[in-house]
């Protein structure tokens, strides 16, 4: 297996990417959208098991990750990621792609769908947000799952502007450990994770927390033209996942002809908590429209 990394220019600066390779790889490369917005791809890297056969091309977007730089809020628009995205796909020669998206990335592989580019052959929608005032509805039911006094601590915060204090980090972890990540850690992953991610972009899209979106994704919503994306679509989410799997259902009866994966041990990090079947359930899925397509 051969790793190379660089940077590719974009409206804004330079982002870097990670591409993995394999003597021999000819079919077609799979593109990786990270979660977020301003997280990164690392934990996302576990995926390096699909390069058999194929690339498997992971970057970090503008502001955050290795692709840290300017700090100007004006960058921090779905349509200039969306932009971003195309010019990674030119700068790396990808002409013909898989991409798939996890979390925040499901909203940016929509968007880019919904501009009609050509040569992508399949899309994987890894615990998708589509919706993001069905995510709020999701999110707000999920958090009476949690005992009243971490609700308590967590709406006297949001009430309060005090999302920055340990108390509400601590019922932020009571959440997380329900409906993120039902699985330990490492925790110099997640030290890692913490240093290359960046809030502000996280803040000035989305919001406080996952259920408190006051951010410019507040009124995304593309369920309404779901149905124009005639890209072969898998979505995958787990059976505890935040991404619900009443919704993520419900997003995929809305793609024409897409079908649907749930991880019955996971929450919101299918790809870390139940790895293997991960693994399998794309690959076979990509293999099998590869096949359909050919």
């Amino acid at each position: 297996m051969r790793i190379e990394e660089g940077f590719i220019n974009v409206t804004g600066g330079k982002v870097w990417y990670r591409r993995v390779m394999e003597e021999g790889n000819n079919l077609t490369p799979l593109l990786v959208l990270h979660g977020g917005p301003g997280s990164s791809s690392l934990p996302l890297h576990r995926l390096d098991k699909l390069a058999a056969g194929r690339d498997v091309i992971y970057y970090d977007q503008l502001g955050a990750g290795f692709s840290k730089g300017p700090t100007d809020p004006a960058l921090w628009q779905l349509d200039r990621f969306v932009e971003e995205l195309g010019q990674v796909r030119e700068g790396l020669g990808l002409e013909e792609v898989n991409i798939l998206g996890h979390s925040w990335g499901t909203t940016l592989l929509a968007s880019f769908l919904l501009t009609k580019p050509n040569g992508v052959k399949s899309a994987i929608f890894s615990s998708p947000c589509l919706s993001a005032p069905r995510w709020a509805e999701d999110a707000s039911r999920l958090l009476k799952q949690l005992p009243v006094d971490v609700q308590e601590i967590i709406n006297r915060c949001e009430e309060d502007g005090t999302t920055d204090s340990e108390e509400y980090k601590a019922a932020m972890g009571e959440f997380a450990k329900r409906f993120i990540c039902r699985i330990e850690v490492d925790p110099e992953e997640r030290a890692k994770q913490k240093e290359l991610g960046n809030l502000e972009v996280y803040n000035t899209m989305w919001g406080p927390s996952e259920f408190c979106v006051k951010g410019n994704l507040k009124e995304f919503d593309c369920t309404p033209r779901l149905h124009e994306i005639e890209t072969p679509s898998l979505f995958l989410c787990g059976r505890y996942d935040e991404a619900t799997p009443e919704s993520t259902e419900y997003f995929s009866s809305l793609v024409p002809h897409s079908e649907l994966h749930i991880f019955e041990e996971s929450a919101h990090s299918c790809y870390r908590e139940q790895p293997e079947e991960y693994v399998r359930v794309v690959n076979e899925f990509i293999q099998r429209v590869s096949k359909t397509i050919d």
